[in-house]
């Protein structure tokens, strides 16, 4: 099916780079040629992807000239170690690969996180390209250059802020994408629309079902919008100093759910999700927003077959957990909070006995 190719750009001065949006662009070589330069690539995907989408990549980046060195990492959370990424060292050093040729992400969050890192970190920095083929990675991890490895006390805190070339958003990818993982994706999608685009929920609202059947157009278009609010966050605060920390709406809770529970056990985007109502939840009860925002927020979710509580894993153990986050600053707690839908904030010096009543209000 053909499609229209939107491209976002954005902007960090000589690190700027487009994200390309649209169906069928694995089989564009066009898009990737003026991004390499070489004439091999390496290709870091998982066992997943590889057998579904590798050989048409290949083939594309073979068209040019271009030879290919694949690869290929267990799939899943729970493989985002040192260890892991020591495979993709060992494939770049043993294939004598050199500090400009291009490493291309293909897969989802965790594949987009280890090649980011690993690129940052070869040889002090090798160009780097994301095709994320899940809808969380293509609306929200392949964007902004955050890239990272979990550790056993806490999720992403071993990493590296490195921008990639180029964002290669195939819609096409996600025909093959499991329903649950589809759902996942939807909960960054809806964190969009709350911290800073109430047009943006009103529309999810209105066209979820389409987002659910997978709807080509519905689905580019909230990719397209998604992307479009991180890149202007990124923008003007690409190592988190500020506003851009308004992205971790719901991750902080989330965070603690997924290293609480043991790495992949939730999804990350099903802990952001259930976090996302806690900070809601949590918003609620110190009066800024209403318990009409509250509803819209929690049938949204559950429109969207996410989870809106938590685990119970005791509200000492996730204050214990949220204190290893890469936002407490001066051993304070900084939470992203909501003021109304479309409207987040960065709020410390809480009560915690107001976090864990909230906490305890929204787990099972």
């Amino acid at each position: 099916m053909h499609s229209m190719i939107q491209t976002l750009k954005v902007e960090l001065a000589e690190r700027s780079y487009p994200i390309h949006i649209g169906s069928g662009l694995l089989a564009k070589p066009e898009l990737f040629f003026p991004h390499i330069g070489q004439n091999r690539v390496v290709v870091v995907t998982n066992t997943t992807v590889a057998p579904l989408y590798l050989a048409m990549l290949r083939s594309t980046l073979e068209s040019g000239g271009i030879s290919v060195l694949p690869v290929i990492l267990p799939d899943g959370e729970k493989f985002k170690t040192w260890e892991t990424l020591n495979l993709i060292f060992d494939a770049l050093l043993g294939n004598h690969c050199e500090r400009n040729t291009p490493l291309i992400a293909l897969g989802g969050g965790v594949i987009g996180d280890m090649s980011g890192f690993a690129a940052a970190c070869y040889q002090r920095g090798m160009p780097f390209i994301q095709i994320p083929t899940t809808l969380l990675s293509q609306v929200d991890s392949s964007v902004g250059g955050k890239t990272a490895i979990n550790h056993p006390l806490g999720k992403n805190m071993i990493g590296a802020f490195y921008q990639p070339k180029l964002v290669l958003a195939d819609i096409s990818t996600l025909d093959t994408l499991p329903d649950r993982e589809l759902k996942a994706g939807l909960a960054e999608v809806i964190k969009y629309g709350l911290i800073r685009d109430p047009d943006f929920f009103s529309w999810l609202e209105a066209n979820l079902e389409k987002l659910l059947t997978r709807d080509r157009e519905a689905l580019a278009y909230a990719v397209h919008r998604s992307c479009a609010n991180k890149a202007a966050l990124v923008a003007t605060d690409e190592r988190e100093a500020g506003e851009r920390a308004l992205l971790n709406l719901g991750h902080t809770f989330g965070h603690a759910i997924e290293t609480g529970l043991g790495y992949g056990e939730w999804l990350h985007g099903e802990a952001v999700a259930a976090g996302t109502l806690i900070a809601a939840e949590l918003s609620h009860r110190l009066g800024w927003i209403s318990a009409e925002a509250m509803r819209r927020i929690e049938s949204l979710h559950l429109r969207a077959g996410l989870p809106v509580f938590g685990p119970t894993l005791g509200a000492a153990r996730y204050m214990e957990l949220m204190r290893h986050d890469k936002k407490v600053r001066d051993g304070r707690l900084r939470l992203v909070l909501l003021k109304q839908i479309g409207m987040a904030v960065v709020a410390d010096g809480l009560d915690e006995a107001t976090i864990g009543a909230a906490i305890e209000a929204r787990c099972t």
